[in-house]
């Protein structure tokens, strides 16, 4: 049998390429420009090799009773990494994908294509205007995983994307985002800030060495309006062999300080990540 090599295609928003794992007989690595964006093994769809991607599915693994169908809007598909580890681990759950790079999906359908029956609905749109004509109290969980480049768009950081992401989710639902950033936080901290307007409970997840400012690096936000498991939390991300602190309450609050919440008339993208922090090698 060939072994698979890599494509490389030319995208609406940027260079992607596909990489197969020399160590996994049907896995890939995806990247955009150089950056990397998702890693699929078509043969252990639960198998999450990022550490932000193990973080957010440790959150989602705690929503409501273990193996509960679920609806989720994922913002951003990438290689449909999460979607793939919800349909094995939640069979039967509904999710729709809105990833604003048609000819990514295209590349992803031909080479990692999803089984007809996941219950995976694709649909090339911007994040936010797809949000905004979603119906009120239609999703469990929306998880924001939207890179342009490496760089969170901005229409995807303020009050009113907020609001949205709430309406959208019911009473009893749970925003995660996958965030960069680096000390001394000015993006993290007013996205916490923006989040905690809207939603009674936040925590943020990230490894010891991000939050001490030692480098930059992701973290994942988690926000409801019913309190979060942190103890659950804590206890997984310490656990992953590169652990995570899970910060809430009191001490997270601190933390968000004086920032405020971010009006799209001020919204920014998400920092520039420095030469080679989420290179390969």
């Amino acid at each position: 049998m060939s072994e698979p090599i890599p494509v490389t295609r030319i995208t609406d928003h940027g260079t992607a390429k596909l990489m197969p794992d020399v160590d996994r007989e049907r896995a890939w690595l995806l990247t955009v420009d150089g950056a990397p964006q998702s890693y699929v093994d078509l043969d252990a769809p639960t198998h999450l090799e990022f550490e932000y991607a193990r973080r957010l599915g440790y959150v989602l693994d705690t929503v409501g009773e273990p193996g509960r169908p679920l609806d989720v809007v994922h913002l951003g598909g990438g290689a449909l990494t999460l979607p793939r580890y919800l349909a094995a681990t939640r069979p039967g759950s509904r999710q729709d994908v809105a990833e604003a790079d048609r000819g990514l999906l295209e590349l992803v359908g031909e080479h990692l294509p999803v089984p007809e029956d996941a219950g995976i609905a694709v649909h090339p749109a911007d994040a936010r205007a797809w949000l905004e004509s979603a119906p009120d109290d239609s999703a469990d969980v929306l998880i924001a995983d939207v890179f342009g480049g490496s760089r969170v768009p901005a229409h995807l950081t303020s009050l009113a994307y907020a609001r949205e992401a709430e309406r959208v989710l019911r009473a009893d639902g749970v925003y995660l985002a996958n965030l960069a950033d680096a000390a001394p936080f000015p993006f993290l901290r007013s996205q916490l800030a923006t989040f905690a307007a809207v939603f009674e409970e936040l925590a943020l997840i990230a490894e010891p060495g991000v939050l001490r400012g030692r480098r930059f690096g992701n973290a994942v936000l988690v926000a409801s309006h019913r309190p979060v498991d942190a103890g659950a939390l804590a206890r997984r991300t310490a656990s992953d062999a590169f652990p995570a602190r899970v910060e809430h309450g009191p001490a997270l609050s601190e933390f968000i300080g004086g920032a405020r919440p971010v009006r799209d008339e001020d919204a920014v993208p998400s920092p520039e990540p420095p030469d080679g922090a989420f290179g390969i090698g």
